[in-house]
């Protein structure tokens, strides 16, 4: 190992930790409500009404439900599109919670943020390896020649498609491995595996992102930075599990493994 990559890596773990255990981070998240299942509007432990209409989410609200919309205190109805950003800049909040739109696969649903959230408040860290240089090996990336879409489960058992843009090969442990990733609007790739340790010493699955490729589509492939997905933190979470081909028949023994 080089006395910098293994600097770099706790400084990149310092800033992991510090991010997941943010106000607003994955520790905060304490539902998820899918607006359709709540034909009369009223959502478990949410103020106000919620809708969809016209592709769009509205939301009406009284004074008593104390609801503020960018920051100030809101009464009447309002069009509102999915949040983006942050879930910290969500436009809907009431005190500290922040109320998330989201939408998936046409589906509206909303998710409710609260920095005093259980489990933000038991967080204990997350168990990683220690970095260990013979992790991070050079990969070439191939784009397909077309987008792609496959059909894969998600961690609340619903399937929905996830898009994938090319092939990451790579040799680990003297064996020649691929995986399907995504790519991202940076040109960063994202990819969700598993191997043999998941389930077994490590989460069920993890991601990977691997840095954007350069024109002749080489890459790293470091698993020492290997992160748990988000639905290891709250299982409100929609995580997709990992596609077809994407369970490696290695041990990967480095990166997140799970919560302490």
């Amino acid at each position: 190992m080089t006395t910098d990559a293994s600097e770099d890596w706790k400084h990149w773990r310092e800033h992991r930790v510090a991010t997941v255990s943010e106000p607003y981070g994955p520790l905060a998240l304490t539902g998820t409500h899918w607006i359709e299942d709540y034909p009369e509007g009223r959502l478990p432990d949410i103020p106000g009404q919620w809708a969809v209409k016209g592709g769009r989410v509205t939301l009406t609200a009284a004074a008593e439900d104390g609801l503020t919309v960018d920051g100030e205190p809101f009464t009447g109805g309002i069009l509102l599109d999915a949040d983006h950003g942050p879930a910290g800049g969500a436009r809907v909040g009431r005190g500290r919670r922040r109320f998330v739109v989201l939408v998936r696969e046409e589906v509206w649903g909303v998710r409710d943020y609260d920095p005093g959230a259980p489990a933000r408040q038991a967080f204990a860290g997350i168990e990683a390896t220690p970095y260990d240089a013979r992790w991070a090996v050079p990969g070439r990336f191939t784009p397909y020649g077309e987008a792609r879409t496959v059909r894969v489960e998600n961690a609340d058992g619903v399937t929905r498609g996830l898009a994938l843009g090319g092939v990451l090969a790579f040799t680990l442990d003297g064996q020649d491995l691929t995986l399907q990733v995504a790519v991202e609007s940076d040109g960063t790739l994202w990819a969700v595996f598993a191997d043999t340790t998941s389930g077994d010493g490590s989460y069920r699955f993890r991601f990977l992102r691997p840095a954007a490729p350069d024109a002749e589509g080489r890459t790293a492939v470091d698993f020492n930075r290997a992160v748990l997905p988000p639905c290891a933190f709250a299982d409100h979470f929609v995580c997709p599990l990992p596609p077809p081909g994407n369970t490696l028949r290695v041990a990967v023994a480095a990166g997140e493994r799970r919560l302490g």
